[in-house]
């Protein structure tokens, strides 16, 4: 266990590193670069290359390099996004956003695949279920990724909040807040002035060394780990071509669980879109200022890290169902305030309830949809979460690519359609599950897709 702790935990502080870099400078893309949308476009580029990512690279990288240099390698690519953001342009920011998209999908498949071999590997040994070891490391796994947005954030403010300049907001500049925005920049009318260039690339330097520092974390400490299903299969030992790796992601769909699990897994880049692309934006910039973006979604991630090893250890007990149904309510709860409420400077702390709310949620959403994938799919995890990638992308491509054409209370509206659908689709899964002989291992049942092997996340 000792072993298999430790690497957990390397994964962890190194996606810890490099995300507070990345986290950081994804919630402040809408607000920093608001010049003709260059931030969330830049934002929607990076998902969409990760569709492309999700079909074709990562069974092929992590069978090739395995899953420890399959992390490094992708890594390296989100430092390339933190350098971009130096000299943001079109012509440099969105080709680093291609280069971090096309790693993104490597990164979290090879992640999810060894959690998940590390748990089912550790359930063998120590004689326990495989879904509740898998389920704790998820757990412990995002309870420390997830805190990557308090540091990173907490940079951000800390550093912004040096720019010493203030400017009253008027009420009419204030009427273009919220959900029935103007559709106007909203960032010229903030509650403080642009930050200045040195206070930029000071934050971006911070941002590098973290990604590197998270580099070195992972090459220095991280074992190799290899599936006993892939030791014993001299096929699955040979590297797949990009075709098979193309037909082994779309033949997974022939799973019907997996089709019932696409609207539940584009919510979840859906509803992460909205928080960091518009909440930030039309919410908290335009009311209260940039340097407040960093201790709103502070609260987000403190909470999202907390809950996430809370469920990760209840949902043994409570059973996935009842947490799937708490987020559902909470983030129903959250999109119907949001179109009610005219956010106010003087309401300041209902800013920091909305982030901490839907940080509740997205960590139900987080771990237990993971461990749902690896506990359904056990068999062809590569598969499996490179549909999860897939699917969370276009979720993120779709909430970033209309984030500058529609108003904030249609994007609200569209969210909670998906919501709806998603937990529908969801419950038609469980019901299929129920109706499964009893005793019948859920990996072992029959899927119609090759004996191809493991895959991944995010």
């Amino acid at each position: 266990m000792e072993k298999n702790l430790k690497n957990i935990l390397v994964i962890s502080f190194g996606f810890l590193l490099l995300f507070t870099a990345y986290g950081g400078l994804q919630s402040l893309q809408s607000s920093l670069h608001s010049e003709e949308g260059l931030g969330v476009a830049s934002l929607s580029v990076v998902y969409a290359a990760l569709i492309l990512s999700s079909m074709f690279l990562p069974p092929i990288l992590i069978k090739k390099l395995g899953c420890k240099w399959t992390i490094v390698g992708s890594m390296c690519c989100y430092i390339a996004f933190s350098l971009g953001n130096f000299y943001a342009s079109w012509y440099s920011l969105i080709p680093t956003s291609v280069i971090l998209g096309l790693g993104g999908a490597p990164l979290w498949s090879a992640k999810c695949t060894y959690l998940t071999i590390a748990g089912n590997s550790y359930a063998e040994k120590a004689g326990k279920n495989g879904k509740d070891i898998i389920n704790q490391y998820f757990g412990i796994f995002f309870l420390i990724f997830q805190s990557s947005g308090i540091w990173g954030n907490l940079i951000s403010s800390l550093i912004f909040s040096q720019a010493s300049t203030t400017v009253e907001i008027s009420e009419e500049n204030l009427a273009c807040c919220g959900a029935y925005d103007c559709m106007a920049d909203s960032t010229n009318s903030t509650g403080s002035a642009e930050p200045s260039s040195s206070l930029i690339y000071t934050l971006l330097g911070i941002y590098t060394a973290s990604g590197v520092l998270a580099v070195l974390l992972v090459v220095i400490f991280l074992d190799q780990i290899k599936s006993d299903q892939a030791e014993n299969d001299k096929e699955i030992l040979e590297t797949p071509s990009i075709w098979s790796t193309f037909l082994a992601t779309f033949q997974h769909l022939k799973d019907k669980r997996q089709c019932l699990l696409i609207p539940l897994t584009m919510y979840s880049g859906f509803e992460q879109g909205f928080l960091s692309g518009d909440y930030t934006k039309t919410y908290v910039t335009c009311a209260l200022g940039i340097h407040y973006v960093g201790y709103a979604m502070i609260c987000f991630s403190a909470v999202n890290s907390l809950c996430s090893l809370l469920f990760g250890k209840i949902s043994q007990f409570t059973g996935r169902k009842l947490l799937f149904a708490l987020a559902a309510v909470t983030n129903t709860a959250c999109i119907i305030a949001l179109l009610l409420w005219k956010p106010h400077p003087k309401q300041l702390a209902v800013f920091f309830i909305f982030p901490a709310l839907w940080g509740l949620s997205d960590a139900i959403w987080q771990t237990q949809t993971n461990g749902l994938y690896g506990i359904l799919f056990e068999k062809h995890k590569e598969a499996a979460f490179a549909n999860y990638r897939l699917w969370e992308s276009l979720g993120f491509v779709i909430a970033f690519g209309y984030s500058t054409k529609l108003q904030v209370y249609i994007k609200l509206y569209i969210l909670l359609s998906v919501l709806v659908l998603s937990m529908v689709t969801y419950g038609a899964v469980e019901y299929l599950e129920a109706k499964s002989p009893p005793g019948t291992p859920t990996a072992t049942k029959k899927e119609n897709v090759e004996p191809f092997t493991q895959e991944t996340h995010t």
